[in-house]
């Protein structure tokens, strides 16, 4: 609808709020202008949010633009984003040499992960562009109960696991968990855990429960070891598992590296994994 030039009637599938904001015409404008070359959208990924709303993503044949629209349970349109989409071919052609798995025992689902903006946030960041957020969803909700108390995340508490072989070179263990919906940017990695794996690559877990952590520097670990319990600390507005893979023990100085999976599977945001 949107590439055929039927922005009419989604603009009347908007909210209130949207199309106080934007007018038809300006609207109208925008996604003409968005649409200039585009022979084809691909629908990248969708899930639930918050039980009641589904967004989707989808990406246009050159992999160079994007949009993403939010419907709530009744199909309204509470946000849609047009956005050009920043590419990183040559690293994107690199994966680690080792292979990994997720660093988690149950099943997980993945916020955020993939190669553009839209589905990964961090990709914009060479030092985090291939890393992965991970949550427990349940139902299309990553909590029951009160939002604001960690323990109602069906994340918080569970175990962490060593995603490959290696030895640990850095634990912090001791920084609070969050009120959920609050950051701590002046760490924003929380309590983590670094281990040196072979091939001069070093996986990163962050965000661990406060005094979960049960390795050590110097400690070798081995796949599905457990190295803690998922947490709230450190830049995290809910209980997640952070992972990534880098090229250097320095986390703000060396580069994220697309991870190469034990099985095989590369899963995008939106994914459930185990």
């Amino acid at each position: 609808m949107f590439l055929q030039g039927g922005f009419s009637r989604i603009y009347q599938q908007t909210s209130e709020q949207f199309q106080q904001n934007i007018s038809f015409d300006d609207f109208e404008k925008l996604a003409e202008s968005f649409n200039q070359g585009v022979s084809r959208y691909d629908l990248e990924t969708n899930f639930t949010i918050d039980k009641h709303m589904k967004r989707y993503v989808w990406i246009d044949g050159d992999q160079s633009r994007g949009f993403q629209v939010v419907f709530d349970k009744h199909g309204i349109i509470q946000a849609l984003q047009l956005a050009p989409l920043a590419t990183y071919p040559g690293s994107d052609q690199i994966y680690t040499k080792n292979k990994y798995s997720m660093p988690i025992k149950d099943e997980w689902f993945v916020f955020w992960g993939g190669t553009n903006q839209l589905i990964n946030y961090h990709y914009v960041t060479a030092s985090q562009r291939y890393a992965y957020d991970l949550v427990m969803m349940k139902n299309g909700s990553t909590h029951h109960g009160n939002p604001k108390k960690n323990k109602h995340y069906y994340a918080f508490g569970k175990e962490v696991v060593a995603p490959a072989n290696g030895k640990v070179i850095a634990v912090v263990n001791s920084i609070d968990d969050n009120v959920p919906g609050e950051m701590n940017p002046e760490k924003p990695l929380g309590n983590h855990v670094i281990i040196e794996n072979e091939n001069g690559e070093y996986s990163l877990l962050a965000h661990f429960k406060e005094g979960s952590i049960s390795v050590n520097p110097g400690e070798h670990v081995a796949r599905g070891e457990v190295l803690g319990q998922c947490g709230n600390s450190g830049n995290s507005s809910e209980p997640h598992i952070h992972f990534q893979v880098m090229d250097s023990p320095n986390v703000f100085a060396g580069k994220s590296v697309r991870i190469q999976f034990k099985y095989g599977e590369e899963p995008i945001q939106g994914d459930f994994v185990r």
